[in-house]
Formats: structure tokens, sequence, C-alpha cells
């Protein structure tokens, strides 16, 4: 399969930002993307940086514009893509929220990022609430993809219930950076985990893995951008640069993920009868 990734730097206007992705998703299609992923929050700057009542503002209801003009963009050129949009579901209620179009321009479903951080630069918890409906894979057109959203991607459980519900990939739309304030080696200590993680998740569930991350510097919050696709043994198939945007397709053998399996069982070993404590907070014995 064709994957398309956009890592962007974003401006202050949405409408700019959501132009310059709609004319990168025209050029992945030409050339012959089957799925497309951008990254977290795409529409706007990463505005979890400080707390403000007026920047609920931004959020936006699904269905709602956003679904409608990709939609109609994934109809039109007859790919998947998975956007990430702030959700207004009630009054009072919001969302960090995947969105996957269908090649018809149809909702083939969403997921509602379920780790929320709450850092400095990084104040989530003010704006979002956690998900409901749990860590379940989108059906489509492509395959049952498991799309989980950035914070989500620390978490081996979050990887691990979308393989075991059949997912044969795992998506990320990201939007991380460093703290100005740290060293240039702790700040790379970071980068290098955050990347390391996402491969174990490819390893442990022999899957590939897509991570889709913004760039550039917004409000004082350099993101470091090194989107990247893994193959089901954690391998490197592509790595974007830190700072420059990128517009990709990298292709992944979507039928490796069987061979690697019957390598490493994994699924097979797995002692279930023993895991019932993985739902404890914290044991103290």
């Amino acid at each position: 399969m064709k994957i398309g990734i956009i890592q962007q730097h974003n401006v202050e206007d949405v409408k700019t930002n959501v132009l310059h992705l709609a004319t990168k998703i025209r050029q992945l299609a030409k050339a012959g993307a089957e799925l497309i992923v951008l990254q977290e929050l795409h529409n706007s700057l990463y505005f979890c940086k400080e707390e403000n009542v007026n920047l609920f503002d931004l959020a936006e209801t699904v269905p709602g514009p956003s679904t409608t003009f990709f939609g109609n963009l994934a109809k039109e050129l007859g790919v998947v893509i998975v956007t990430s949009l702030f959700e207004r579901r009630a009054t009072g209620l919001y969302h960090n929220t995947a969105v996957v179009l269908e090649k018809d321009g149809t909702i083939a479903g969403k997921y509602r990022k379920m780790h929320i951080p709450d850092d400095p630069g990084y104040y989530e918890k003010f704006y979002f609430t956690p998900g409901d409906s749990g860590f379940k894979p989108i059906q489509t057109s492509v395959g049952k993809l498991g799309v989980l959203v950035c914070w989500d991607q620390w978490y081996p459980e979050a990887a691990r219930l979308m393989a075991l519900q059949g997912a044969e990939l795992l998506i990320y739309p990201t939007a991380i950076g460093y703290d100005p304030n740290d060293t240039p080696q702790e700040q790379e200590r970071q980068r290098m985990a955050w990347q390391t993680v996402q491969r174990g998740h490819a390893v442990a569930n022999g899957l590939p893995v897509v991570t889709v991350n913004r760039c550039g510097e917004e409000n004082g919050v350099p993101f470091w951008g090194t989107s990247f696709v893994a193959g089901p043994q954690g391998e490197l198939l592509y790595e974007a640069p830190i700072i420059e945007e990128v517009t990709k397709i990298v292709e992944i053998d979507m039928q490796r993920s069987e061979q690697v399996r019957r390598w490493w069982p994994f699924l097979r070993d797995r002692r279930i009868e023993n895991y019932n404590d993985l739902t404890c907070r914290f044991i103290d014995k």
C-alpha cells in the first residue's frame, strides 16, 4: 500500500493551513497514494500551549466543515484520509478526534484521543475530554486502521488492544516537540525515546506504524518533525527531517505482517491468565 504523509509547518490562519494541506493531498493522490495521513490538529497552530477559553472557538462538530471539505477531497481523488480535528461534541464537551474519511467521502469512523497530557506547553486537559469509545480499529477500503493520537503513542496497552482487534496498521497523528529550556542532549534523548517506543509497538504487535508530526516553531515550541514509517519488525522505512516540511509517499508491504507473526508469534505466547493486574494503577505489594 502506498501511504502519503504530510509533515507541515502551520501558520496562524486556518484557511491557509487547510488550503496548503489540500494542495499536498492532491499531489500525493496524483503520485499514487491510497492512504494519506495528516498531523495532529492540522487545521490550526497547536493552541494548547496556554489555557484560554476563547480558543474553544476553534472547535467544530463531527460531521462538520472539515469532514465535508476533506471528505469531498477524498471522494474526488479516490483516497482514504486520516484527519485530526478539535471536536465540539456538545456545549462544554470537546475532544481531540481523529476522523477517517473513506474514498467515497463518507466518514469511515473516528477515534477520540484517550490519553490526555498536561505538561508545560501541552495543557490538553484544559481542552479535551478523554475519549469514551475504547480502542477500536476503523475498517476502510484499504484495511483495518488502528488510529491513535499523539500521547497515546507512549502506551503499549493502546497499541496492543488495537492489534488484538485486528488492526493491520497503527497510525499516530502527532504534535510533539522540544522544551526549549532543555539541553540539546536532553532534547535528543526525548526525541529518540519517542521514536523508539513506537518502533517497539511495531515489533511487539507485528504491525507497521505510521507517525506524522508537525514541524517548525509555533508560539515558542519547536516541533521536532521526524515523521516516520516503520515496518512490523520496527525497521525504519522512512524518516523525515526535523525542520523541513515533507510530502512523501512510503510503500508498505501489507502482507509482511503475516510472515513476521509466524516467525515471532507473540500473540500466541501471551500469558493472558496472568495479566489481571494490568488494570491496576499501581500494585502496592
